[in-house]
């Protein structure tokens, strides 16, 4: 028997809270949340920011526009720094990340997880990830796809969102 979204919804919240709590503790204070394309994330996040009063930022807003100002070759060169500063911009503990297509774009040559990573080092970062975990990987895009990427060293809470979750469930506390 298939379970119903809003189920799904609020038990994958319940286990993103753990998986906030846990995170604090880790070298690394992140917690990645893994699904496909709607798949909840973002309906995840927007009602855990509401109810937590986290800052959920969206990365590819903010950090396309911080990188407009810049040469196409400059981009690559300022990525990191530029990340870091919108994530120090926001105040809070705990900083929600949604919408991180951009940091997969191979012209900015960078690594996203390494890039969440140092960003979590001195606060807890949840982060959307479009994608799947698979065999104990983390896995952006399909191989062949010049986005594809897979991590096999993560290290940070991975919370899978399942794919019967449904965008319009949102859950309640």
């Amino acid at each position: 028997m298939m379970k119903e979204p809003h189920k799904v919804m609020t038990e994958t919240a319940a286990k993103l809270v753990e998986a906030i709590q846990q995170a604090t503790s880790q070298y690394f204070r992140l917690a990645i949340l893994v699904g496909a394309p709607t798949s909840g994330k973002t309906v995840l996040l927007r009602s855990l920011a509401q109810q937590f009063a986290y800052p959920l930022l969206n990365v590819n807003l903010e950090l396309s526009q911080r990188l407009l100002d810049l040469t196409y070759a400059q981009r690559s060169q300022y990525v990191d720094r530029l990340f870091k500063d919108v994530i120090t911009a926001v105040t809070g503990d705990v900083v929600l990340l949604d919408n991180l297509e951009i940091l997969f774009d191979p012209h900015l040559e960078i690594e996203p997880l390494r890039l969440l990573q140092m960003v979590s080092r001195n606060r807890t970062i949840v982060a959307s990830w479009s994608g799947r975990f698979q065999g104990g990987a983390l896995i952006y895009a399909e191989p062949g796809h010049p986005e594809f990427v897979q991590f096999k060293q993560i290290e940070a809470v991975v919370i899978p969102v399942a794919a019967t979750a449904s965008r319009s469930g949102a859950y309640s506390s």
